[in-house]
C-alpha cells in the first residue's frame, strides 16, 4: 500500500502521542523474544529442525536436488531460500547449510556437500566454491508432502507456501541434536544412534506405559559423530528423566609403541567438537606453565584416508597412564557436555526427556500416516469413480456415440449420458474428454485390471485407517525401514564409571592421578561384554537377586587394575590390555549388563572376530585352542613375546579357533562338531608347542562337518548342551531342540578321532547349531543377551531333546 502524503498546509494539526517507554520496551522485547523463539533458535520436537534448516531442506527438494542428480553451487540454494522463505541474510542460511552436511556435526548428515565444507578447527569455503545436493536421509524426512500429510504456512510475505514441518520419518531431533541460543533459554540436545532411537521408539508405541528405565535398555547414552568415550552414566539417565542433565566425553586414547624404547598417546576420536588444534593448543599452554610434565612432542597425523590420529610422545620414565590422566584434567581431551533438552511442542518452549520426545514425534508420526492414508484413500476412491464410468462407456460405446452425435451440444451431452448410463457429473465429463484410441479391446482389459486393483488398495487402506492398531504397525514397519536404510553402528563408547575429580586450579600442586594397583577381577560375559570388579580384602563375587541381561559368563579373570591380560580372540591372537578403563561394578552385584563390549573396548574392527578368553601372561598354564577344522594346540602364556598383538597358532586358510580355555595336564579337552559327535581326551595327549606352531590333529571331521565347541573341563557335575537345527533356515526363526546331558555319559576317545554320538536329529534337522560342555551351573541367553530357561540334565547322550520356545544367542556358566 502506498504512504499516505504528509499534509503540509498551515492548518494541518500536529498530532503527538504519548507513549509509556517501559511499556513500549516491554511489549517490543516479548515480540522480539517470541520471535527468536519460536522463528530462529528452538527445533520442533516433531522433525528435530529449525526454521532455517526446514526451509532449506524443503527448498532443496522444490529444487529436485535428489541424491541421484548432480550437485549444485551452494550460492543458489542460499538465494532461493532467502527470496522465497527465510527472511534474513544468507550468511545464517550459508552456516545452517554447512552445518546440515557436515559429518562431524550430525550423527546422519542430511546435505551431500561437494567441496570445502569446513573442519572442527576451519571454516567452510564461500558459497560460491562449494556445492551441494540433499543425502539420502533428507529424502526420508521431507517424503509425501504432497500428500497432504503435513499442514502449509505462508512465506514472510505470502507469495509462497511451506511446511509448517516435515514428515520426519524417523526421530531427527533425538538422532542428530540441536543446539541453539534463544532469549532466555537455550538448547543443547545430544545426537544418538538412529538404530537405538527408533527401536526404543518402537517400543513406546506398542508400550505406552515404558518406562525411562525401560527405553534406555534400547537408548543406553548418547552417540556422537565423532565417537569418544562417555564417563558416568547417571547425568544421562538425569537427561532422560528430566531432560537436564551434565556428564564426561572423553577421547579415546590408546597406548603405543612409537620406536625402540619410546611410547606415546595415540589419539584416534575426541570429545564433540572439540577440534585437534584446539587440544594441541591447550598441550602446549600447559606445558609452557610447567603444570603438565612428562609429554615430549605433540604431532598430528590426521587425514582423510585414516581419520584421526594425534601422537603424544610421552618422555623416558613417565607413565603414560598418568600423563594420560593429566591430559584427561587439563586439556580439551576430556570435556563436559551439558544437555538442555528445549525444543517446541505446539509452538511453546518445553523441556522434554526422553519418553516425552518420543511421544511427541510418535504422536506427529500417526498423524503423518492417518493424513497420507486419507488422502490415498481419497484419491483411489476419485480414480476407482472414473474408471468404473469409463468401462461403462467401453462397454456401450456405440449408445455413448449416439447419444453424444444427438445431443446439440456439450452441455446437453453431458446431461443425457448422466440420465441414460445413470452416471455422475465428473464420470459424464470424462467420458466426453475421452479420446478414441482409448476404445481398444486392450484398454478395456487395462481398465480393468486397474479397477481391481484400486478396490484392493482401497479395502487396504479402508482397514487401515480403521484401526489404532493398524495405523501402530504401519509407523512401526516404516520407522524400521528408515533404520534399515541409515542406521549405522554406535560410534561412542559408553562406560558406567564415575566422572573424574574437579580440575586443580593454578598453581595448587599436581596430585596423584594414578589409580590404585588394587585386586581386582574381570567378568567376560558370553555376548562380549565385560567389566571389572575391584575388591577389597574379604570380598567375595555376588551374583545379582534377580536374573538380568548379559548374565551368562564366558570368563572371569584375577588381576589387578593396572595389571597386564591378554584377550584371546578367533583369529588365533592374543590382544594386550589393562582393565584399568573397563566399567567398575560393586561385588555385591555384579551386573554385567552395565560392561563396555569387550572388542570395542580393544579396537577390534573385523565384525566377525570375537573375545574367547582371557590369560595372565605370568600364568604357566598351557592355553588350549581348537579351531573350527578340528585343529588343537596348547601354548604356555607366560612364554609369548612382550607385544601389544601376538599370534599363537598358524591358522589354514578358511580356518578359525572356536574355543580357548586355560589346561592342566589334568583337563579334559573336549571337541564337539556340527554333525554331533563329541570327542574328549586327556590334555596331557597335546604337548605345549610354541607360538608359530599351527597345532596337531584334535579330531576327525566328516565331509562338510566343523567344529561348533572346543573347550577344557576339569572336576565333577560336568553337562554336555547341544542345540539342532537346520542350516538352511533363517537365524532367529526357529529356536531348535535342546538337550542337556551328564558329560560322564560320553567316553572318552584318543585324540584325532571322531568321537560319540551327542544328539540324535529328527526329520528336517541337519546339524548342531550350538554346543557347549562345562560346569553344571549352566547359563543361557538370547542373541540380545535376554535371560533363557534351560531343562534339567537329565537326556540321554544320543537323545533329541525337546523343542525351545526362544533362540538361544550363547551359553555359559553363573557367575557363583
Amino acid at each position: 500500500m502506498p504512504a499516505a502524503p504528509i499534509d503540509s498546509s498551515p492548518d494541518a494539526v500536529e498530532r503527538i502521542e504519548d507513549v509509556d517507554v517501559s511499556a513500549e520496551m516491554q511489549g517490543s522485547f516479548l515480540e522480539y523474544a517470541y520471535s527468536v523463539i519460536y522463528s530462529r533458535a528452538l527445533p520442533d520436537a516433531r522433525d528435530g529442525l529449525k526454521p532455517v534448516q526446514r526451509r532449506i531442506l524443503y527448498q532443496m527438494a522444490e529444487m529436485g536436488l535428489r541424491p541421484d542428480r548432480g550437485h549444485v553451487k551452494s550460492a543458489r540454494v542460499v538465494g532461493e531460500v532467502m527470496g522465497k522463505l527465510h527472511p534474513h541474510g544468507d550468511a545464517p542460511i550459508y552456516d545452517a547449510l554447512v552445518r546440515l552436511a557436515q559429518s562431524f556435526s550430525l550423527r546422519v548428515p542430511l546435505v551431500d556437500g561437494h567441496g570445502n565444507f569446513g573442519s572442527l578447527d576451519d571454516g567452510p569455503a564461500a558459497p560460491r566454491y562449494t556445492e551441494a545436493r540433499l543425502a539420502p536421509p533428507a529424502l526420508a524426512l521431507t517424503e509425501n508432502l504432497d500428500e497432504d500429510v503435513v499442514d502449509f504456512i505462508p512465506n514472510y510475505d505470502g507469495q509462497f507456501q511451506q511446511p509448517a514441518v516435515l514428515p520426519a520419518a524417523y526421530p531427527n531431533l533425538l538422532v542428530n541434536g540441536a543446539a541453539g541460543i534463544a532469549v532466555g533459554m537455550a538448547t543443547n540436545m545430544a545426537p544418538h544412534n538412529l538404530i537405538e532411537v527408533v527401536a526404543a521408539a518402537i517400543h513406546l508405541l506398542e508400550n505406552p506405559e515404558a518406562t525411562v528405565e525401560e527405553l534406555m535398555d534400547f537408548v543406553p547414552g548418547p552417540d556422537f559423530p565423532s565417537g569418544g568415550i562417555v564417563m558416568g552414566l547417571d547425568g544421562v539417565k538425569d537427561a532422560y528423566t528430566k531432560g537436564r542433565g551434565a556428564f564426561k566425553v572423553r577421547g579415546k586414547v590408546s597406548v603405543e609403541p612409537l620406536g625402540p624404547r619410546r611410547t606415546g598417546l595415540v589419539v584416534t576420536e575426541l570429545p564433540y567438537q572439540v577440534g585437534p588444534e584446539r587440544v594441541i593448543e591447550k598441550i602446549k599452554d600447559a606445558v609452557q606453565a610447567k603444570r603438565l610434565t612428562g609429554i615430549a612432542d605433540v604431532t598430528d597425523l590426521t587425514d582423510r584416508s585414516h581419520g584421526l590420529r594425534l601422537v603424544i610422545g610421552i618422555k623416558t620414565g613417565f607413565d603414560p597412564q598418568a600423563v594420560l590422566e593429566q591430559l584427561y584434567r587439563l586439556t580439551p581431551l576430556e570435556d563436559s557436555f551439558n544437555i538442555n533438552n528445549v525444543a517446541l511442542v505446539d509452538g511453546q518452549p518445553q523441556t522434554l526427556g526422553l519418553k516425552a520426545l518420543l511421544r511427541v514425534y510418535i504422536d506427529h508420526r500417526i498423524q503423518v500416516v492417518t493424513r497420507r492414508s486419507r488422502f490415498r484413500l481419497a484419491r483411489r476412491e476419485e480414480r476407482l469413480h472414473l474408471v468404473e464410468g469409463l468401462l461403462v462407456a467401453i462397454l456401450d460405446i456405440d449408445e455413448v456415440i449416439q447419444v453424444i452425435r444427438a445431443s446439440d451440444d456439450s452441455e446437453q451431452a453431458r446431461a443425457r449420458l448422466r440420465d441414460v448410463f445413470d452416471l455422475s457429473e465428473l464420470q459424464a465429463e470424462y467420458i466426453l474428454e475421452l479420446r478414441l484410441r482409448r476404445l481398444t479391446k486392450f484398454s478395456r482389459i487395462e481398465l480393468e485390471s486397474e479397477r481391481d486393483a484400486l478396490k484392493a488398495e482401497i479395502a487396504e487402506l479402508q482397514l487401515l485407517l480403521g484401526s489404532k492398531e493398524h495405523i501402530n504397525a504401519q509407523v512401526a514397519r516404516e520407522l524400521e525401514a528408515a533404520s534399515d536404510a541409515f542406521g549405522t553402528p554406535r560410534r561412542t563408547l559408553l562406560m558406567n564409571a564415575k566422572p573424574p575429580v574437579a580440575r586443580p586450579t593454578r598453581g595448587a600442586p599436581l596430585p596423584d592421578l594414578q589409580i590404585a594397583d588394587a585386586p581386582t577381577v574381570v567378568v567376560l560375559s558370553t555376548t562380549g561384554r565385560a567389566v571389572r570388579v575391584d575388591l577389597v580384602e574379604g570380598q567375595e563375587l555376588v551374583a545379582p537377586a534377580r536374573r538380568s541381561k548379559h548374565d551368562a559368563i564366558q570368563a572371569t579373570m584375577t588381576t589387578t587394575t593396572r595389571g597386564e591380560l591378554g584377550a584371546v580372540t578367533t583369529a588365533g591372537r592374543v590382544l594386550r590390555f589393562t582393565p584399568v578403563d573397563l566399567p567398575s561394578v560393586p561385588p555385591a552385584s555384579v551386573q554385567l549388563g552395565a560392561g563396555v563390549v569387550l572388542r570395542d573396548y580393544l579396537g577390534i574392527t573385523d565384525k566377525n572376530e570375537r573375545v574367547l578368553a582371557l590369560i595372565r601372561f605370568d600364568d604357566d598354564t598351557p592355553l588350549a585352542l581348537g579351531t573350527r577344522q578340528g585343529v588343537v594346540k596348547r601354548i604356555v602364556p607366560s612364554t609369548l613375546a612382550p607385544k601389544p598383538d601376538v599370534e599363537i597358532i598358524g591358522l589354514k586358510p578358511g580356518d578359525a579357533v572356536i574355543g580357548a580355555a586355560l589346561a592342566s595336564d589334568d583337563a579334559e579337552l573336549v571337541f564337539v562338531t556340527s554333525d554331533a559327535q563329541l570327542l574328549h581326551f586327556s590334555a596331557s595327549a597335546v604337548r605345549p608347542q610354541g607360538a608359530p606352531a599351527g597345532g596337531m590333529a584334535g579330531v576327525n571331521l566328516s565331509t562338510k562337518a566343523s567344529v561348533v565347541f572346543f573347550g577344557a573341563v576339569e572336576g565333577d557335575e560336568i553337562v554336555a548342551v547341544t542345540v539342532s537345527g537346520t542350516e538352511g533356515v533363517l537365524p532367529g526363526t526357529d529356536p531348535g531342540r535342546i538337550k542337556i546331558s551328564r558329560f560322564e555319559e560320553f567316553p572318552g576317545k584318543g585324540r584325532g578321532t571322531g568321537g560319540v554320538r551327542a544328539h540324535a536329529f529328527l526329520k528336517g534337522e541337519d546339524r548342531l547349531m550350538l554346543a557347549w560342555v562345562g560346569s553344571a551351573n549352566t547359563r543361557a541367553v538370547g542373541p540380545d543377551g535376554a535371560a533363557r530357561t534351560l531343562p534339567e540334565a537329565t537326556a540321554k547322550r544320543d537323545a533329541s531333546g525337546q523343542p525351545l520356545e526362544a533362540v538361544i544367542g550363547s551359553i555359559g556358566r553363573t557367575l557363583v
